[in-house]
């Protein structure tokens, strides 16, 4: 007790405060998180390994148009020439010393990955061109066409 300006005796009141209540579950919005960055994490992963994949489908797919592409060119070209007296320089054979095949095999050479080539030709003007070409990693691809040449 204490004493007020007049003599009379005042009374104090004591406050007391309370111990703020103890938390049960801190740290459970840290684990939220970790959590939600362990999941986009793992999806940004998989989006990568998805781009991965489609690069090297494609890149696969090219190669095989590619080949076609230059096989159908080589038809081409037979056509064009003389075919009754030069349809027998096409052939795997004769191509190297035959400029416009050597000139055609050069290229496969250059567009494909361990490119190379084989033309046979029968009695029947029937022509087969089969291209093979090598990726790393993939193996052995190849692509045959084959088409009658009449003159």
């Amino acid at each position: 007790m204490t004493r007020a300006r007049g003599g009379t005796m005042a009374a104090v009141k004591i406050v007391r405060r309370r111990a703020a209540p103890r938390r049960t579950n801190s740290g459970v919005m840290l684990i939220e998180a970790l959590v939600a960055i362990l999941i986009f994490a793992l999806g940004v992963l998989s989006i990568v390994g998805l781009q991965a994949s489609m690069t090297k489908v494609q890149t696969s797919s090219k190669f095989r148009g590619d080949a076609s592409y230059l096989a159908n060119g080589l038809l081409g070209t037979m056509w064009a020439d003389d075919i009754t007296n030069n349809l027998s320089k096409y052939t795997t054979a004769g191509c190297a010393t035959y400029a416009p095949c050597n000139d055609w095999s050069t290229k496969v050479a250059a567009v494909l990955p361990g490119g190379n080539v084989a033309v046979t030709t029968d009695a029947s003007n029937t022509v087969t061109v089969t291209i093979n070409w090598t990726v790393p990693n993939e193996g052995a691809h190849s692509y045959t066409t084959t088409a009658s040449l009449q003159p």
